[in-house]
């Protein structure tokens, strides 16, 4: 049998320590090897679970850069504004890496991250999550397949709720953009994400941004091939990150409600019910976003231990590319302006 894939854990917070829960559940597939984070109680909490040996107890990643490669991959769990120095610096080493979302504050950071990545060799994955909703990426599937027949626009919406907006983005960590980054990117780059990938290989012409800046945003954008999309974000809402799709195609029209989807043909005018099963553990909180945590991680580990990078949904170049998008909407904010993609762009 095969050796469970080693990993570092950078960043022991809360996506830290969900991710590095896989272990517990599937010992004979990953184990955690070492972890790095300067408040004491966080590394002292990881190293009791995961047993991890005192030599292998760090206050910052710079200290494992400076020893010899000693596992497969690190997962990358610090604040926002902290990702791009240990990505680049774990890819040259030749380290398999799992980045927390968003890949970094700068479209520069994140271009460098997946240049370091590509050449030297090593996966990426970004912590996409909604990629791996079983539900969403049922969504991708029916597209695919034709049931709406040629898309024309989608609309999607994300209702972060009352109590999460204020505990996270006008309280919590996310509070101050200088502190991390502004909120499209540290909530939305999820949606915009989705929206990107259920576009298919069409490239983004334009986006514009309409807000108050971040409580209420709304983001449309038309890609290649005249597909259009809208995407709104709002903080006033009793459902929390229960988010509602409708994609209107040439042939039909597709809804999410989060539960389950409708497919509605023109043609017969019938409706169709369609739902996405997830076999996720609902155990060591690796339940979280449908059980998408515990599927992104799983198929992360699957990648490395297959060397099989096609496992993972959010690699480097179509991630990147949302990302980019991310950034242009926030320009259009910026200069209260529609921008034409690649014009001027950051890059």
């Amino acid at each position: 049998m095969a050796s469970p894939v080693r990993v570092i854990v950078v960043g022991a917070g809360s996506r830290g320590e969900i991710y590095s829960n896989y272990a517990s559940i599937h010992p004979k597939r990953m184990k955690v090897v070492a972890v790095a984070d300067p408040r004491k109680f966080a590394c002292t909490k990881l190293q009791k679970q995961h047993n991890i040996e005192d030599k292998n107890i760090f206050k910052d990643w710079q200290s494992i850069a400076e020893r010899e490669k000693f596992a497969d991959a690190v997962l990358i769990c610090t604040p926002d504004r902290l990702h791009k120095d240990p990505a680049v610096a774990f890819a040259k080493m030749g380290y398999h890496i799992l980045l927390e979302k968003p890949m970094a504050t700068t479209a520069e950071d994140c271009v460098a991250i997946v240049e370091a990545c590509t050449q030297n060799g090593v996966m990426l994955s970004v912590g996409h999550v909604l990629r791996y909703d079983p539900l969403i990426h049922k969504i991708k599937e029916l597209i695919d397949a034709g049931v709406v027949g040629e898309v024309i626009h989608i609309q999607h919406l994300e209702p972060v709720g009352f109590y999460h907006f204020a505990h996270s983005f006008v309280r919590g960590n996310w509070r101050n953009e200088a502190e991390s980054s502004f909120s499209l990117l540290a909530k939305s780059c999820h949606d915009i994400d989705l929206i990107h990938h259920w576009a298919g290989a069409r490239r983004a012409a334009e986006s514009q941004i309409y807000r108050d800046v971040f409580s209420n945003q709304v983001v449309n954008m038309e890609f290649e091939g005249g597909l259009t999309a809208a995407f709104s974000m709002v903080a006033f809402t009793e459902e929390i990150c229960k988010r509602k799709t409708t994609i209107y195609g040439s042939m039909g029209e597709l809804s999410c409600n989060g539960h389950e989807i409708t497919v509605f043909d023109f043609l017969t005018q019938r409706s169709t019910k369609h739902t996405a099963s997830s076999d996720a553990s609902t155990h060591f909180g690796l339940s979280g976003h449908g059980g998408a945590d515990y599927h992104l991680i799983n198929a992360f580990i699957s990648a490395v231990a297959n060397n099989n990078p096609s496992m993972i949904r959010s690699g480097p170049e179509e991630t990147l590319a949302s990302h980019l998008l991310v950034f242009e909407a926030e320009r259009s904010r910026l200069e209260s302006r529609v921008v034409n993609c690649g014009d001027d762009a950051q890059s």
